[in-house]
């Protein structure tokens, strides 16, 4: 896709960092956005759970978390989605968010996040998933200090998804995420199962991502962020400022959403994590329906607030995040929330009560337009093969996109096509390779709307075999007693066959021939070790030698 990455590399220097991200934030994402909302700042800094939304959404208003969906198409699959889901029964509602587990208790409910400003000092962290991460020298590998993680977050409890202090390891039996929004640049920063190293004074975390809540930023393709479809969590909570603000009438985005099961994504999301061919892909949307047997559902509830959150599942819908619990919605960590009203709440609804939009929908976006071309591995031995992708400036349209594709020279071979299905930005392919004798590089081309990318693949001769491996059988023996030896060659001999020289360290103790042939097409041959009796115990040397490489065994020779 044409986004690009914040993933900073070979920074040297803050002001460096500050430029790039900058610029990424003007370049990232669709068309130019409306201005978001600016984060409000706490009187002090960090804080937990501040109030941070002003009057005007907190990311752009034709960001795809505040896309109406009312009038989007139901997809074609939906009832069938929706039966996966119910799973042979009725799956209700759950508001996967509240206060404390009981009273002063350290686990909590819900998301918990920090609200920070430009004071905060940026710390690296060390990422399980380093190449999907922001803030990372991705030439050396290297942690840049990037994320704002308040130094309370360490030893108090209630800053990180769980309750838990990050100095204890709950990463095996938690997600432990932990959210940050730097209010002073209307900045959010997100990091997955987080654990601060007391021992070695460093944070961990599986991944982490940036997003700049002016813009309208979508993760680079097949890329995580610290949820698994590759969005920011904090745009889709359900949080409490807004439910219960009385001038908030209507909440204004969609919300996250889990669901048991996945297969593959669609806008907006960017990654996969899961393959079940029933279930719904990660990005789909899911929308309350207006009418269930002749009445609004949203009216189950007497509750204004409640009333609230159902009337933004109809305007914005929910959104596939990540796999959990079948329609467990997610929301902030908030003391003030009252489970005896949200739970009783939330289980008049059902998912027959919701309808599955179109997969992918996205009215506001532009044609798509063919972004890059890629191959991988882009230099491969003649014979082999490889996958190429093709990525897309947006989501396909109604129908999939056919993206043409050709090779310069059949020594490379590439299907004549390769359809981007409907609501994807990508699709793969396989080329094939022929032998050749000498390197040879192919260029590779996709074309789609008038559009072309190319890339190139490097094709180069098989290495010359050559002996990998030396065997024998046994490899005591007592003295006077032969032994098997077996050469393995790295590949088939040539037409002529490869002659290997043999030797042996102790021609007294032990011989062998001077050289032994491995005929044609054949990548093995064997030869006789002969032995003379020892009065001790001896080991020998034997070796195989050809085209510069020479293997070798030892033989115990015993009395």
């Amino acid at each position: 896709m044409p986004s690009l990455s914040i993933v900073t590399p070979a920074h040297r220097s803050s002001r460096l960092v500050s430029a790039l991200l900058l610029l990424a934030a003007c370049t990232l994402g669709m068309a130019p956005a409306a201005r978001a909302g600016t984060a409000l700042c706490p009187a002090v800094a960090p804080a937990q759970g501040s109030a941070v939304r002003s009057g005007a959404p907190l990311l752009p208003a034709d960001n795809w978390w505040n896309l109406d969906i009312r009038s989007a198409p139901v997809d074609a699959r939906s009832d069938a989605f929706i039966a996966f889901i119910n799973n042979g029964g009725t799956r209700r509602l759950h508001p996967d968010f509240g206060g404390e587990e009981s009273p002063g208790s350290v686990g909590i409910y819900g998301f918990p996040y920090a609200v920070v400003d430009a004071g905060q000092v940026k710390l690296p962290v060390a990422f399980d998933y380093a190449d999907e991460s922001d803030g990372i020298d991705h030439t050396t590998g290297a942690s840049l200090p990037f994320y704002p993680i308040p130094t309370q977050a360490i030893t108090q409890p209630h800053w990180v998804e769980g309750g838990a202090p990050a100095n204890v390891d709950q990463r095996a039996s938690s997600d432990r995420h932990l959210l940050m929004i730097d209010c002073s640049a209307n900045h959010l920063y997100e990091l997955y199962n987080v654990w601060y190293d007391a021992t070695r004074g460093r944070w961990l975390a599986g991944s982490g991502a940036f997003f700049d809540l002016n813009t309208n930023q979508r993760r680079p393709e097949g890329w995580t962020s610290a949820d698994a479809a590759g969005l920011a969590i904090f745009p889709g909570l359900v949080r409490y400022d807004e439910v219960y603000d009385p001038a908030v009438t209507e909440i204004g985005h969609a919300f996250r959403v889990t669901v048991r099961a996945t297969n593959g994504y669609v806008w907006p999301a960017s990654h996969r994590a899961g393959s079940n061919s029933s279930a719904l892909p990660m990005g789909a949307r899911l929308r309350l329906k207006a009418s269930v047997n002749g009445s609004d559902p949203v009216l189950r509830t007497n509750d204004p607030q409640m009333r609230k959150i159902f009337r933004a599942m109809q305007t914005w819908g929910l959104i596939v995040a990540d796999n959990g619990s079948d329609m467990y919605v997610s929301g902030t960590f908030d003391t003030r929330w009252n489970n005896d009203i949200l739970n009783p709440a939330f289980r008049l609804l059902s998912a027959s009560d919701f309808e599955v939009i179109e997969l992918g929908w996205n009215p506001v976006g532009t044609a798509p337009a063919l972004a890059t071309l890629a191959v991988n591995p882009s230099s491969v031995t003649g014979g082999t093969g490889g996958t190429g992708t093709v990525t897309l400036t947006a989501a396909a349209p109604a129908g999939g996109a056919v993206v043409g594709l050709a090779s310069a020279n059949p020594v490379v071979g590439v299907p004549l096509s390769v359809a981007v299905a409907q609501g994807a930005s990508s699709a793969s392919f396989g080329y094939s390779t022929q032998a050749v004798t000498i390197d040879t590089a192919v260029v590779l081309t996709a074309t789609y709307a008038g559009i072309a990318r190319t890339a190139t693949v490097t094709v180069q001769p098989a290495p010359a075999p050559a002996p990998s491996a030396l065997q024998l059988q046994p490899q005591r023996v007592r003295g006077s007693q032969p032994a098997l030896a077996t050469v393995t060659l790295s590949a088939p001999a040539p037409a002529a066959g490869l002659v290997l020289n043999l030797a042996s360290s102790n021609t007294a103790l032990a011989q062998v021939p001077a050289s032994i042939t491995v005929a044609a097409g054949a990548s093995s041959a064997a030869f006789q070790v002969s032995t003379a009796p020892t009065r001790r115990t001896r080991n020998v040397t034997i070796s195989a030698s050809s085209s510069g490489k020479t293997v070798r065994a030892t033989l115990t020779v015993t009395r």
